[in-house]
């Protein structure tokens, strides 16, 4: 006789079946298809999930049989929203939904020129990824020169501006493929996706620091321990709610870490979600030192160096004590941080 006494706890569903049921919140929960935030919302978890590897049943990925049946029209009424409808049905297509129509639509938006009204080269270096998965390829290597020269700039990444590292990692994930092939990035390059990950664990920005880690992995390079093992740990703070009303939620977070997650082997989509919808909190982790950081060196004016060992003391008076445990870890997590501070600085040479 078994001495093993079940106690009922609840079961946490396996992790495809977790997926299948994110899908259906996104697809059917949170906003409608005519809604642009859908497109948004619903190109970014499949792409999530298509990136990673995913492999999804035929009814996980029902709730988008409509919206891709659908999607010649869309794309021709609305193509000011290309690039969402072509990863959309790209990603659909290579996740296993039945049907093969994004050659075609590829194929249509090169004959309209859609690209050609991107004023972005971000934008264009997505459109022009997204049609290469179907063999719609275009002249690219100016556009990548330009990138690559963009990225190659480290110093624009020692100061914080969102933005341009968003923009950093994007380009990461185009040039790589996302994750396919070798982007080629240089030491510089490199240098510039280690000082964007410092500026963002020095805010505390899980979402931002999760997109730097897959960048530099995409690019072949292993992210601190410190940086990886804070979203491991922050990971746990985040909850599903039964709430279908996803505006203002974390929920780009949430799939961020996951992705990132599912790279390194660790486990992803934390919580159980909910058939009925589903709202994303996630708790208020510490509040970083950045900001009391860049203060500190503007109102010290002429008297601010770009030694990092002349300014550490003052620097951890200036953030407090939370702020200098912070600030030690970020220290400790590169090698570079010394040549980052001389740029985060701006004080003369």
């Amino acid at each position: 006789m078994s001495n093993v006494v079940s106690l009922g706890l609840p079961r946490r569903p396996a992790l495809a079946d977790r997926q299948a049921l994110l899908l259906h919140n996104f697809a059917c929960n949170r906003r409608s298809p005519d809604d642009v935030f859908w497109l948004k919302e619903n190109a970014e978890v499949l792409n999530v999930l298509a990136s990673s590897g995913a492999t999804l049943s035929e009814a996980a990925l029902a709730p988008y049989e409509r919206v891709y049946q659908g999607l010649e029209e869309r794309l021709r009424f609305f193509p000011q929203y290309y690039r969402f409808l072509l990863s959309i049905c790209l990603d659909l297509e290579d996740l296993g939904i039945d049907g093969d129509k994004g050659a075609s639509l590829c194929q249509w938006v090169a004959e309209m020129g859609l690209v050609e009204a991107e004023l972005s080269d971000l934008q264009r270096a997505e459109a022009y990824r997204l049609m290469a998965r179907r063999e719609v390829k275009a002249d690219e290597e100016a556009l990548w020169n330009r990138l690559h020269a963009f990225v190659d700039r480290s110093e624009t990444f020692a100061l914080p501006n969102k933005k341009a590292t968003y923009e950093l990692t994007h380009i990461v994930f185009y040039l790589s493929d996302y994750g396919v092939t070798n982007p080629h990035l240089g030491e510089q390059a490199i240098a510039s996706l280690e000082y964007a990950g410092l500026l963002a664990f020095l805010d505390q920005d899980i979402d931002l620091l999760a997109e730097i880690c897959v960048a530099m992995r995409f690019a072949g390079q292993v992210p601190s321990d410190i940086w990886e093992n804070w979203i491991a740990q922050e990971m746990g703070g985040f909850v599903l709610a039964p709430n279908g009303n996803g505006a203002g939620d974390c929920y780009h977070e949430y799939l961020v870490t996951s992705w990132w997650a599912q790279l390194t082997g660790r486990s992803s989509f934390p919580g159980i979600p909910s058939a009925q919808g589903l709202h994303v909190r996630r708790h208020t982790g510490r509040k970083g030192p950045l900001r009391a950081m860049s203060e500190y060196m503007f109102h010290l004016g002429p008297a601010r160096s770009r030694n990092w060992a002349q300014m550490r003391d003052g620097m951890a008076e200036a953030v407090g004590s939370e702020g200098v445990e912070i600030l030690s870890g970020a220290e400790q997590s590169s090698e570079r941080f010394s040549a980052f501070f001389e740029d985060f600085s701006r004080a003369e040479v």
